[in-house]
């Protein structure tokens, strides 16, 4: 299907074929990236990512992603960097990484706020900045990103470039938790164990298996083995792996 052939179609037709299996979705949306549409480019290449209708290919998806960002698409420029961060098809380069964050953060895009905020408060590829770190995650946190808004509360517990705050931090940890990011979760319901609330903090914690990661879900469950709060070591390590899917 060339671009003009796409540029006919009706909003219902697009809608169908969106719609329709995940194979067959897949299959319409590499024909848009093909006729040189940045976003079904980007969207594409994390289809390739997800395994989503398609086999995973990461390199391949590296390759869509950079047509994407050639095309000036924020996110795709993002997902650039996310490759070469974590390795997706590519050889990490955490350098080349905070560069694409960067740029994308500059035009806008929360997500590459954050992944550069990260990158920077931990001196990963650039130079340990944690001033600047915050900076950008309160801009994410501005715009509802609820895994910024988590990362301004971790600066608010441990006291980096800003007095330590406990009440900031547990406010920010609740905001994130309530927007779905499962680190936030787990802080929320880590500080909600301390301040007695055992029952909330357990319904948190069935929250966290939802969407974490198994990495995190082994430390988290280790963390609270060790925990001295009641019923943390027991039913709190059961609830959270209650959530995995």
């Amino acid at each position: 299907m060339d671009r003009a052939t796409l540029d006919t179609l009706t909003p219902d037709d697009i809608a169908a074929r969106l719609s329709a299996s995940p194979e067959e979705r897949a299959a319409f949306v590499l024909q848009a990236a093909e006729a040189g549409v940045a976003e079904a480019q980007a969207v594409y290449g994390q289809m390739l990512l997800d395994g989503t209708g398609v086999a995973p290919d990461p390199r391949a998806a590296l390759g869509w992603f950079t047509k994407a960002a050639a095309q000036h698409h924020v996110m795709g420029l993002n997902m650039v960097g996310r490759c070469y961060d974590l390795g997706w098809g590519t050889a990490p380069d955490k350098t080349r990484a905070a560069e694409c964050y960067r740029i994308a953060a500059e035009q806008g895009l929360d997500w590459a706020m954050y992944n550069y905020a990260t990158l920077l408060a931990l001196g990963d590829g650039v130079v340990e900045d944690k001033a600047a770190a915050l900076g950008w995650l309160q801009k994410a946190a501005a715009m509802g990103n609820a895994k910024a808004i988590n990362f301004v509360g971790s600066f608010h517990e441990d006291g980096w470039v800003v007095e330590r705050d406990m009440g900031v931090a547990a406010n920010c940890y609740a905001k994130a938790a309530e927007g779905g990011d499962f680190r936030g979760q787990f802080n929320h319901a880590r500080l909600l164990g301390d301040a007695g609330r055992i029952d909330e903090a357990l319904g948190w914690l069935g929250r966290v298996g939802e969407t974490a990661t198994p990495a995190f879900i082994d430390k988290a469950a280790a963390w609270l083995a060790a925990s001295p709060v009641p019923d943390f070591p027991t039913r709190g390590v059961a609830a959270l792996r209650s959530g995995v899917r």
